[in-house]
């Protein structure tokens, strides 16, 4: 069962009816952090557990409510636009994803950034690129970086729009590559003009790291040395006088449900309000390349059209728009070396891409209505004959759903540029599309659905398996949950005789006389998950 805020320790005010289809929007965001820890070379949960240092320490300096509801939501939020500049950080210093990792190994300014820059410049290229590109460092200074992090800043600031933040955190987000003692981006800001949910979301981030590497005394140390400097002395001061307490207050493992616990203001998303929440958590995690700029709106967008017409339930069709949606969150834990290389993979940059779908399922575990989602998404890439990633699934294990995203991903991208290929016409894609699945990896229905949904002529019906209609498919999910016949015309509003002519018509399509013989045919066939009961 859905777990319900009164269990999570949410106050009685905000204890109202909560649907297994919807989320509570602190999982939401929270869930867009693990691809910031992702994109920053850190372990998942890094920002989880850093917002719960936040908040703790908030409390124990005395802050008001409304500072604690400001830090709560930017430290969940300052850094997932790390993906806004990956593409520039990768043309000038190789792997980003490895270049942020190191980033808190210096003081981020003045002489020690400029010789972390050099010392970086060009990193994976040829000698004579390397020297280009620290030239160029030496050349701009830091004002290719002051605009990488302006970019950063300013897409944050809109997704903290289109989430409902903007509010709590519009004034502090631009603040998040600020400093103590100005030396940051923009240098206008200095001391206590920084709002001080930004001063302590600085320090949690710094200390939180060299606790992971080397226990209470690194993170201690880590935050004397930076003190005055990128830090404010007075928040080091009170960390300093509480380490152990807040250190040893945290979880072991994971901090996940403490994390969603502690939302000052909890805001549940569902039906519209999440999927428009969803739409604006995919086109930033487009940001990550500019070749994928769109990609995941197109791709759930022909994925729900051509489900239509195979026939799948609107549940089914909403669900496979959200997971076409989010099926490339996972991207951003690999640096875009990879994503935007002119050239063919190796062997290794290969297993990395392969990664990125089991990273989408590890983010989206939870809750349970992501996790649904999750589970679809995570099966883009997999392939009727076995030979797709990440779990090398085949046959009938995949589900339908999947194979029809796996359809529109692909001709998608085909109808897209690559940086090792221009985009392919329309016409092309079809004909590939149409060879991929006569060589058994994709299904040839779904490929069908899929190319009229583009506006391809088809040739065949866009149907449900074994010529099912849309009605028909939801009776067969229905019957294979062992629903009577009266509870399938109670289920779907129609009179119990025409309930039985569509159970008629599904024994014939499919050659099955049986309960237990549809409930195989739907199981096999993808169109249900599990056999659990009908509810009464």
């Amino acid at each position: 069962m859905r777990r319900t805020p009164q269990l999570l320790g949410y106050p009685p005010h905000v204890r109202h009816a909560a649907s297994d289809t919807g989320v509570w929007r602190s999982e939401l965001v929270a869930t867009l952090s693990l691809s910031a820890d992702l994109g920053r070379g850190q372990s998942m949960e890094h920002v989880a557990r850093s917002c719960l240092l936040a908040v703790r320490l908030g409390e124990l300096m005395g802050l008001a409510a409304v500072d604690r509801e400001s830090t709560y939501h930017l430290a969940l939020l300052a850094w997932v636009g790390c993906t806004a500049d990956s593409h520039e950080v990768a043309a000038h210093f190789g792997d980003d994803v490895a270049l942020r990792a190191h980033t808190y190994d210096i003081d981020f300014a003045g002489l020690p950034l400029l010789g972390f820059l050099l010392r970086h410049a060009g990193s994976g290229g040829s000698p004579l690129h390397r020297a280009r590109e620290a030239a160029w460092v030496l050349a701009t200074g830091g004002r290719a970086v002051e605009q990488a992090l302006a970019a950063h800043c300013q897409v944050t600031a809109r997704l903290a729009e289109q989430l409902g933040l903007g509010a709590s955190v519009g004034r502090y987000l631009p603040q998040t590559f600020a400093r103590w003692d100005g030396r940051g981006c923009p240098t206008s800001l200095s001391g206590p003009a920084l709002g001080l949910p930004t001063r302590l979301v600085h320090l949690v981030d710094v200390v939180a790291v060299h606790h992971r590497r080397g226990g209470i005394a690194a993170a201690v140390e880590a935050a004397r040395r930076r003190s005055g400097t990128h830090l404010d002395p007075a928040v080091v001061e009170a960390f300093l006088a509480h380490a152990t307490e807040l250190f040893d207050g945290l979880p072991e493992q994971s901090s996940w449900d403490e994390l969603i616990s502690a939302d000052p203001d909890p805001h549940w998303l569902d039906g519209p309000e999440l999927t428009a929440a969803l739409e604006a958590v995919a086109d930033f995690t487009d940001l990550k390349s500019p070749y994928f700029a769109g990609h995941s709106r197109g791709v759930a967008d022909l994925a729900a059209a051509a489900a239509r017409r195979a026939g799948h339930t609107e549940r089914d069709v909403v669900t496979l728009r959200r997971a076409g949606l989010l099926h490339g969150l996972g991207r951003t834990g690999v640096p875009n070396t990879i994503w935007d290389k002119p050239g063919p993979l190796t062997e290794l940059e290969w297993e990395r891409v392969r990664l990125h779908a089991y990273y989408t399922e590890r983010m989206l575990r939870r809750p349970r209505p992501l996790a649904e989602i999750g589970a679809v998404a995570a099966l883009t890439h997999e392939r009727l004959d076995g030979s797709g990633y990440h779990r090398g699934l085949s046959g009938t294990a995949i589900p339908a759903s999947a194979r029809l995203l796996a359809a529109a991903d692909c001709y998608h991208a085909l109808c897209e540029p690559r940086p090792h290929r221009p985009p392919h016409a329309p016409r092309e894609a079809a004909r590939h599309l149409r060879a991929e699945a006569r060589a058994g990896r994709l299904e040839p229905g779904c490929v069908e659905a899929v190319l009229a949904a583009a506006g391809h002529p088809t040739r065949r019906p866009a149907a449900g398996p074994g010529g099912l209609t849309t009605r028909e498919m939801e009776v067969l999910v229905l019957l294979a949950r062992a629903a009577t016949t009266r509870q399938v015309a109670r289920r779907l509003g129609i009179a119990p005789k025409t309930a039985g002519n569509h159970i008629e018509r599904i024994y014939a399509k499919i050659g099955a006389s049986t309960r237990a013989a549809a409930a195989l045919y739907a199981v096999q066939h993808g169109l249900l998950p599990t056999l659990e009961p009908l509810e009464p």
